[in-house]
């Protein structure tokens, strides 16, 4: 007891410590030589916003082995920002144009004046990005500010405009910004003028304590207060004090709170326009109204407003408001276009996968050349291999054809629901899976409040696009559980494909692996192969030169090549490993008493299940579903 004591207060004392060394408190004298030893102490909040995110790298999308990636991008660089890597995926273009943004507002461009506007349809993670600047300050360095100061303001203000220019010189830094109110009081009264003696600390940002990070609510347009922006006069003391005496300000608002950081304006269009005026002064001319007979105050603030498309286009439409529009820098955040489902803890695999399907399916543009289903794959940088070849369709020119592809559809949220609801509904088993997840979704979209036609569309990608894929899944993960190391059963049949096919090309002969004796090839194994994918006739010929051109091609550049490296001929691999075991699959998986070796089988069958990642509750739903949906009499 008294070392599990000894193990908690040691804890709590080592993060006193660390919290207390990032403490700094002295005088503006002691300041100016931290200033000249690091410029950057004083740099402006877009500055430190971008810097925040660059502090933690990057990386090139095309980086990684993901050969899914490496088709969706081509010879395209997009830089992947490690800031936001873990939490935002498949919106890299969307995060590059907010990087570009503080990139150039740093270098104090006309973007360092304006306002970042995330649009999107809602739960596409526009709030996210705003919270997660938020936190990104929250866990950064100090910043050295005017102690007392009810802005925290940068104690380089203190300068005097005519030693300003001196002090640039020697600082090695540029000096933006004007004492507020409070502070030029103070330094008269408190101090005679003596800035050098005026006092600074360091303040860490925080949300909660309102130091740095400002955030603006809806407020109600019969109700609003300009106060939530700017602050207010403390009534209680103007007994005290005259109405122009500093000292009866109370400098609280949130453009106040969010001086030296950000301050995000929620749904910000829901505000009237006039209420909006303090928002684009703040960024246009970096001053704000005090409240009552003070002036104006100096502010430094990054302003992240967003709301959804449909309120956006409202406030657009009235030539009014242009002065706001041109203050604005509009970036879209789409829907996420690509699946990333990794996550297995309590989950059955394929499950977030099917869900993530039909939120993509909906957000999805028809077109022409490909349906839905072919257009997903082609997003998510998969082959698509029909009648024996790759689809072959440009990426770039199908996101041409569908400018707002991604601003509409089911919403992230109702996916959660839908999750929320399927594990309610199987609290026993405490799991989810493609089976229940499916279900709840469709008696969710039955519900919903939309139109006839759009209910209709989700029904379909449900109850038929997404059925016949997941059985196609599902085979293949039965398949697998069945055929003892599928891996190295996929590589002899590919091996042995190659050896053959090679031959055939070349009019060679086949050296045996095991007996080195030299034969003929084997026509009819390679058309047992080829005909998986609907490959007769005379289209083997070409099919065969093909697989021989393109794996060469590969290992040319150094590739590993593998039963995987060819699409088209690792769809019919896989699709003979599937034929061989299906008879004895259905068998088992539909009989109601199993002999012996039967029951060996299925045992072996349900524990290499397991060992994938199915708990015994989802392997006894997907194995029924298979029974009644897979192999139907």
């Amino acid at each position: 007891m008294d070392n599990g004591k000894s193990v908690f207060e040691k804890l709590i004392k080592d993060d006193r410590a660390a919290h207390e060394q990032k403490l700094w408190r002295g005088t503006f004298l002691d300041y100016l030589e931290r200033v000249r030893e690091d410029p950057s102490l004083s740099k402006l909040a877009h500055s430190r916003v971008y810097d925040i995110i660059m502090k933690i790298g990057t990386s090139d999308i095309l980086e990684g082995d993901d050969p899914r990636v490496k088709r969706l991008y081509k010879d395209e660089s997009v830089k992947v920002y490690n800031f936001f890597r873990d939490e935002f995926f498949g919106i890299e273009r969307t995060i590059a144009q907010i990087v570009r943004y503080f990139h150039a507002a740093s270098l104090k461009g006309e973007e360092s004046r304006q306002v970042l506007y995330l649009m999107g349809p809602v739960g596409s993670g526009k709030s996210s990005l705003a919270e997660k600047l938020q936190r990104g300050l929250e866990a950064s360095e100090p910043i050295y500010a005017i102690d007392g100061c009810p802005m925290f303001e940068e104690p380089l203000h203190l300068i005097p405009r005519h030693l300003r220019k001196e002090f640039e010189k020697m600082l090695g830094t540029h000096i933006e910004g004007d004492l507020c109110p409070v502070c030029r009081y103070r330094l008269k009264d408190e101090f005679g003028g003596r800035y050098e003696e005026v006092p600074v600390v360091t303040r860490v940002f925080s949300k909660r304590n309102r130091i740095g990070i400002g955030v603006v609510p809806p407020v109600d347009p019969n109700n609003q207060d300009t106060s939530v922006l700017i602050g207010s006069e403390d009534i209680s003391k103007l007994d005290q004090y005259s109405e122009g005496d500093p000292r009866v300000l109370d400098l609280n608002g949130a453009l106040n709170v969010g001086n030296r950081g950000v301050v995000e304006f929620i749904e910000v269009f829901k505000n009237e326009t006039e209420y909006l005026h303090a928002m684009i002064t703040a960024t246009q001319e970096k001053v704000i109204p005090a409240p009552g007979r003070h002036g104006l105050v100096y502010v430094d603030t990054v302003i992240a407003a967003h709301s959804n498309e449909a309120e956006w286009q409202k406030f657009r439409a009235d030539h009014t408001n242009e002065a706001i529009l041109d203050r604005i820098v509009v970036v879209r955040v789409p829907y996420n276009l690509r699946r990333n489902s990794d996550f297995r803890a309590h989950v059955a695999p394929h499950t977030l996968e099917i869900a993530s399907m039909f939120a993509i399916l909906s957000r999805l543009e028809p077109n022409n050349k490909c349906d839905l289903m072919t257009k997903l794959k082609l997003y998510n940088g998969e082959e698509v291999v029909e009648k024996g070849k790759t689809k072959k369709i440009d990426f770039q020119e199908l996101r041409e054809d569908a400018k707002r592809e991604g601003m509409s559809g089911i919403s992230t949220r109702f996916i959660m629901k839908a999750l929320d609801n399927a594990l309610s509904d199987n609290v026993e088993g405490n799991c989810i899976n493609p089976i229940n997840v499916r279900e709840a979704l469709i008696a969710m979209v039955k519900e919903a409040d939309v139109g006839d036609d759009t209910r209709k569309m989700h029904l379909e990608f449900l109850q038929d696009v997404l059925h016949k894929e997941y059985l196609e899944v599902l085979e293949k993960e039965i398949t697998k559980a069945f055929v003892y190391s599928y891996q190295e059963q996929a590589e002899a049949l590919f091996q042995n494909y190659l050896d053959h096919a090679e031959a055939f090309v070349n009019k060679t002969r086949v050296k045996d692996r095991n007996t080195r004796e030299d034969l003929q090839p084997d026509e009819g194994f390679l058309k047992s192969i080829e005909e998986q994918i609907a490959i007769i006739g005379s289209a083997a010929d070409g099919f065969r030169q093909e697989v021989i051109a393109y794996l060469w091609a590969g290992s040319r550049r150094g590739e590993k090549i593998t039963y995987k490296s060819y699409e088209p001929l690792k769809e019919a691999i896989e699709k003979k490993l599937m034929t061989s075991v299906r008879d004895i699959s259905r068998i088992i998986t539909k009989a109601r008493t199993r002999d012996e070796d039967q029951t060996g089988k299925y045992n072996a069958m349900v524990k290499n299940l397991l060992d994938n990642g199915y708990c015994e509750s989802c392997v006894d739903v997907v194995l029924k579903y298979a029974a009644n949906n897979l192999w139907k009499d």
